[in-house]
């Protein structure tokens, strides 16, 4: 039979290349760039404090820029290219169009797309460690964090987990979309980054308003809304599994954000909208290790535990350890992040249903990929609690990669700029350490300088002399 011409194979798509596939692939990325910017950039330019709004917004947006040269340039050959070692890729361009155009090692799709998809996580990965360094990080010592974290500690969770060749991988370690990769891998690196940082200023840390919580609501809901890439990519095809993962993913969301705002109004008396938020994002990263390998019931179960145990260990564990209370972690990543990437990593090896991993990783046998909760259920209870087994060593080794690797990178910066800022600038904020201010009060872009502390003070109607003459 005949193929109409618009799907009749040629140069431009070959016969190896599914049209749907490519064009969902490049449209999930992209789902997942508007995480990063403009969604991760409003919600950090607007939930700190003024003084900070543009400092924290700049971080992911350097941050997204940097990544993709460091990835084409060997980040991603080192995640996904050949075996240098069990743990890392050789490093190598992706650059060359011979190259590009090739079929991608999984997917109906070239390498051009595979490449584009896999730099928005990585790009998104030390923008969530960012979180826990707004309100004092050196900007030019995280110019240099970047490159280097990405360099030496995301590939290497990358290809153990997600290559085909990686020791997680071929254990039968589950990680849908980057529960470990990306936001276990997140949470403890921000932690440890904010260790060796150090604190904000006193008056930072006793009191940080947001600047604005409805621009906070709009970024928090492009980060939401983009998540329908994040998990709904996972499979790298249009499938039922993709349509399946996205549907679990805002389940999941929604009833974690539930949970924590009733935990909110039962302690607290009130309905919290930054509570909501961080209830919102636990449940995000809860379900992101299993989105397309659990059943719907599972996700609400994910759900409900992801919107109470970060919960508790943010509100009430907090509070009694000693080492939580030393480290000024600004976003709390480490409890909506490594605490909730860490549980989704567990409960996904409970409740993985067999028959949904074997579509998902293309397998027939019955050796790897049974959730326990199958195992009891099966009569297969080595092979579930094996699989737990895997997803706790995995937990492990993320966590041990991230200590060691965050700590080496902040120790060699420090040597060559400070890592905190001066207290000058930590007073002064965004004019100290960029010359911009967020908000301008008055004119194109001028502020009104007033040594009024009362807006009673102030003249009702201040004159200001335009730079070009005119009416004022």
């Amino acid at each position: 039979m005949k193929l109409p011409l618009n799907l009749s194979p040629d140069e431009a798509s070959p016969e190896w290349m599914n049209k749907g596939d490519n064009a969902w692939q490049l449209t999930a990325a992209t789902l997942v760039g508007l995480q990063s910017i403009p969604g991760l950039v409003i919600l950090y330019g607007s939930i700190v404090k003024k003084k900070w709004a543009v400092n924290s917004a700049f971080m992911a947006f350097y941050a997204f820029a940097v990544v993709l040269l460091c990835w084409v340039g060997w980040g991603f050959q080192m995640s996904f290219g050949e075996k240098l070692a069990p743990f890392i890729g050789k490093p190598n361009v992706a650059l060359d169009q011979g190259y590009l155009l090739k079929p991608a090692f999984v997917g109906k799709f070239p390498n051009a797309t595979i490449i584009y998809f896999q730099f928005v996580f990585a790009a998104i990965t030390p923008i969530l460690i960012a979180g826990a360094l707004l309100g004092r990080m050196n900007f030019q010592a995280w110019m240099l964090f970047v490159p280097l974290w990405l360099t030496f500690s995301y590939t290497v969770g990358a290809f153990s987990l997600w290559c085909p060749n990686g020791w997680l991988a071929k254990l039968g370690a589950i990680d849908y979309s980057g529960g470990y990769v990306i936001h276990l891998s997140s949470g403890v690196a921000g932690f440890t980054a904010a260790y060796w940082v150090g604190p904000r200023a006193s008056k930072d840390r006793e009191r940080f308003p947001p600047n604005n919580i409805l621009l906070m609501l709009a970024g928090a809901g492009l980060l939401w809304m983009g998540w329908t890439g994040f998990n709904g990519g996972g499979p790298y095809t249009v499938s039922t599994d993709a349509s399946l993962a996205v549907l679990n993913t805002h389940v999941c969301a929604a009833t974690s954000l539930l949970t924590w705002l009733m935990l909110d109004i039962i302690f607290f008396g009130k309905p919290s909208v930054i509570g909501a938020t961080q209830g919102m994002i636990t449940g995000l990263v809860c379900i992101t290790p299993g989105a397309g390998v659990v059943q719907g019931w599972a996700a609400i179960i994910m759900g409900v535990l992801s919107g109470s145990i970060p919960w508790y260990t943010m509100m009430v564990v907090h509070k009694n350890i000693w080492l939580l209370k030393q480290v000024d972690d600004t976003m709390a990543v480490f409890h909506t992040h490594a605490v909730a990437g860490s549980l989704g990593g567990i409960l996904t090896g409970f409740f993985a249903e067999p028959n949904l991993c074997r579509i998902f990783y293309s397998v027939t046998d019955w050796e790897h990929y049974i959730g326990l909760a199958y195992g009891f259920q099966m009569g297969r209870t080595t092979a579930g609690f094996k699989q737990m087994g895997v997803q706790i060593a995995g937990i492990v080794f993320v966590i041990t990669l991230n200590v060691i690797m965050t700590s080496l990178i902040c120790l060699f910066i420090r040597l060559i700029v400070p890592l905190r800022l001066a207290d000058d600038e930590l007073h002064t904020g965004d004019d100290a350490i960029h010359g911009e201010e967020a908000y301008a009060l008055w004119g194109d872009g001028e502020k009104f300088e007033s040594k009024h502390n009362s807006a009673y003070g102030m003249e009702e109607f201040p004159s200001v002399v335009p730079k070009t003459g005119g009416q004022v």
